[in-house]
């Protein structure tokens, strides 16, 4: 009897479970065919000093990038683009920046670029709910040393946070808001 009850429970949590990865799967296939816009505010984490800005982005349905850096004041209306497959980032009239992180290979400017093309196309590792939120954990390659980005999205699977990892240490945030999938 006891055997049949472990069963049932262990069924039921893997069904619970299937549905939680079904719904990441779900926006997954929508990001697939759709362009999106977002508001973003990132904020790199280099330990001894933390650095806050925000981005008005546009994504295509190739996965490419733009943005506009929107705050502080002192960098506003900066631009740039960041190619699918290239990882091209050109700036309009100005260069920011910033120092590099995970071992110099990543610029906090290309955090929101990395949450896209991550949330179309990387490795998903998890999927769970932690109070009302949907987390979805995704490596962005098969790589050693591949970032981890965490992404936790609200009752409408609309992206509303994401933290993105290096070697299992938090270096980049993102707080999402208008997320609009066109």
């Amino acid at each position: 009897m006891m055997a049949a009850v472990c069963i049932l429970l262990l069924l039921t949590g893997c069904g619970k479970h299937d549905e939680e990865l079904d719904r990441a799967m779900a926006l997954r296939a929508k990001l697939l065919t759709a362009s999106v816009t977002f508001d973003a505010e990132i904020t790199a984490d280099y330990g001894d000093e933390v650095h806050t800005f925000s981005v008005y982005c546009e994504g295509d349905k190739q996965g490419n990038l733009g943005f506009r850096v929107t705050a502080p004041e002192t960098i506003a209306d900066i631009s740039g683009r960041i190619e699918a497959g290239e990882g091209n980032l050109t700036f309009q009239d100005t260069v920011l920046a910033f120092p590099l992180l995970a071992e110099d290979q990543l610029s906090p400017v290309s955090a929101p670029w990395i949450f896209y093309s991550t949330l179309r196309g990387g490795y998903l590792t998890a999927a769970g709910m932690e109070e009302d939120l949907l987390r979805v954990t995704i490596d962005d390659s098969y790589d050693d040393d591949a970032l981890t980005v965490d992404i936790w999205l609200d009752e409408t699977d609309t992206p509303i946070r994401a933290e993105i990892l290096y070697d299992g240490r938090r270096i980049l945030t993102l707080t999402i808001e208008n997320f609009q999938i066109l």
